[in-house]
């Protein structure tokens, strides 16, 4: 009876090892699938990794040289800094290595810093550049940032940081290892736009109005606790950048209606001395410099915005570094 029931089970073990091994062999192969599409058709994603490559061979250089300086911030950065020209303006004075990807925020920024800094960046200035409502969001982005900029480290520290559940916290450290879980709707996009005819002018209408959506949930209201948030960031990036010898300067992009956050966030940085340019009043634009989303500059806002900056990195030569800079 007991060898009847031993083989019965024989083949049943045998079908289950064959399922596991199938299914494991899926995932590995959507995995690497994942990561073959995310390295060889994703723009965004090999724009950041080079950019973060390069930025991590950022030095400090001798007197009379370009000083090296790195720029991390979001897309209106992206979309605003005409970065080849902005290199052309100050090519005499700066070595500018750019890092850009859109919808990130604080925290993002926080955490990739740190990677740089660990993997041997050494830049002489690190100029942050988010608007007020991106450097008060309290999240990530969930695409990219967990893959790109966190170190594996960092992954418990980032859940804590926001507030995050275990579910929330198993799902970030997904993201790292996993280039499916970390991506798939990027991959899937890839997978449609491969698939259908002209699904590239759709996807870019829908990115330009989910672009916009995601900003205008991340409008956080400027209420009194503002100043006591903006102030403890503002000194975790400095003295983040103390630490590796860099200098932290703090560059607010135009938005609309953006001005009565700027002021606040001027005198804040005033108060715990630092730096902090507003390279263009933003009343000083209309509706003409900027895109159809009436949040990112158009190239013609863009070109006034880059030479704006251009004319700002001079005083970093000129004269002392101003804790608050305005054209």
């Amino acid at each position: 009876m007991r060898l009847s029931i031993s083989n019965s089970r024989s083949p049943a073990l045998a079908y289950a090892r064959l399922l596991c091994g199938i299914c494991v062999g899926f995932v590995v192969f959507v995995n690497g699938l994942s990561a073959y599409l995310l390295e060889h058709h994703s723009l965004t994603y090999r724009r950041v990794s080079n950019q973060l490559i390069e930025a991590a061979g950022a030095r400090p250089t001798e007197p009379g040289q370009p000083a090296s300086i790195v720029m991390i911030g979001n897309s209106l950065f992206l979309d605003g800094v005409q970065v080849d020209r902005l290199q052309d303006l100050t090519s005499n004075n700066l070595r500018i290595y750019p890092i850009f990807l859109e919808g990130t925020g604080y925290y993002d920024w926080l955490y990739a810093l740190r990677r740089i800094f660990s993997e041997g960046a050494r830049p002489q200035v690190v100029v942050v550049q988010l608007e007020v409502n991106s450097f008060l969001w309290k999240g990530i982005r969930t695409e990219y940032s967990p893959m790109l900029f966190f170190d594996a480290a960092d992954l418990l520290r980032v859940g804590s940081d926001l507030g995050f559940d275990r579910t929330a916290k198993s799902s970030l450290l997904l993201a790292h290892w996993s280039a499916f879980w970390g991506a798939h709707s990027i991959v899937r996009t890839q997978i449609l736009r491969h698939a259908i005819p002209r699904f590239g002018d759709l996807f870019a209408l829908i990115s330009t109005q989910g672009k916009d959506l995601m900003q205008t949930q991340r409008n956080i209201p400027i209420g009194p606790e503002f100043e006591a948030i903006a102030e403890t960031r503002l000194k975790s990036l400095q003295g983040l950048c103390k630490t590796y010898g860099a200098t932290m300067v703090m560059l607010v992009p135009p938005t609309p209606s953006s001005e009565d956050g700027v002021q606040k966030l001027e005198r804040v940085s005033q108060r715990i001395g630092v730096t902090t340019w507003v390279p263009i009043d933003p009343t000083a634009l209309t509706a003409q410099h900027y895109s159809p989303d009436a949040l990112h500059l158009n190239s013609e806002g863009a070109a006034l915005f880059t030479l704006a900056i251009a004319r700002t990195f001079g005083h970093l030569y000129k004269s002392e570094k101003p804790s608050s800079a305005r054209n």
